[in-house]
């Protein structure tokens, strides 16, 4: 299930980085939109109408924050998303008292953790999320339009491009993203958690560059950001396993992360 989260942030990271932007406020995002999700079910909503409200909406509202403050001041999504992560992790504490939230419906927790046909739940549901941004990347002319800009931003906007316009669109597919991946998240904890989702934009970027994507935009398929983050969940699964300490697994995905952008650059020449 932790491999499924990682390729949920990791297609988010994708749409990012392809218009030559970041996200660093996937891991903020996921414990927001994960503790607004068991909020709603302790207050006695239907569990997957939480999850929608938790996962989409919570989730798809952050990052269409995220994208309209890129779009007002004109900084780099790096500055943006670095403050707005700080902001939703307060968020999060605030509304949490600091404290684990769990309690709530078992129904919730056994469904993510179920198989259908030996694949586990959280495995069909990030294939699903990802075969919808497959058709969007490849079929739709959004998608087009997105990679065009992340290509040349200038060119875009001469051809008619509405570039603010996808830029909001971009970081709210973030958004959703790691909303999703908090529900699944706080399905497999069995409570939400204030602190979920630490240190997650660095597995989010990883994912995506290790699948291919192009740190300076306009190039990336979506399904390689699949393998990419079902390597990063393999290496995180495969380091504890042999009782390998959290912050030698952040050196491992930092050093990962420069070894595929150095190449990327090299290629690129």
């Amino acid at each position: 299930m932790q491999s499924s989260v990682t390729v949920l942030i990791g297609m988010g990271e994708f749409f990012a980085i392809l218009v030559a932007g970041i996200d660093l406020s996937v891991g903020a995002i996921l414990a927001l939109s994960g503790m607004v999700t068991a909020k709603l079910m302790l207050a006695g909503i239907d569990p997957f109408l939480a999850a929608l409200i938790g996962g989409v909406l919570v989730g798809g509202a952050l990052g269409a924050i995220n994208g309209c403050l890129v779009n007002w001041t004109g900084l780099h999504p790096f500055i943006i998303t670095l403050g707005t992560n700080a902001i939703f992790r307060g968020i999060t504490l605030v509304i949490s008292d600091a404290n684990s939230v769990y309690g709530f419906s078992f129904d919730f927790v056994n469904f993510f953790a179920a198989s259908v046909i030996g694949i586990p739940v959280p495995v069909i549901f990030s294939l699903i999320v990802a075969l919808i941004l497959w058709f969007l990347t490849t079929r739709m002319r959004l998608g087009r339009n997105i990679y065009a800009l992340g290509g040349n931003k200038n060119s875009a906007f001469y051809s008619g491009i509405d570039v603010k316009f996808h830029i909001l669109v971009v970081f709210i597919i973030s958004g959703v993203c790691a909303g999703l991946a908090g529900v699944v998240s706080t399905a497999r904890l069995g409570a939400a958690e204030p602190l979920a989702g630490m240190g997650f934009e660095t597995y989010a970027i990883a994912s995506a560059i290790i699948g291919g994507t192009s740190f300076f935009g306009g190039k990336g398929r979506i399904f390689s950001v699949v393998i990419g983050g079902l390597i990063i969940g393999t290496i995180n699964n495969g380091l504890n396993i042999l009782q390998v300490q959290t912050y030698y697994q952040l050196v491992v995905m930092g050093g990962l992360i420069i070894a595929a952008v150095a190449l990327d650059r090299l290629i690129s020449k």
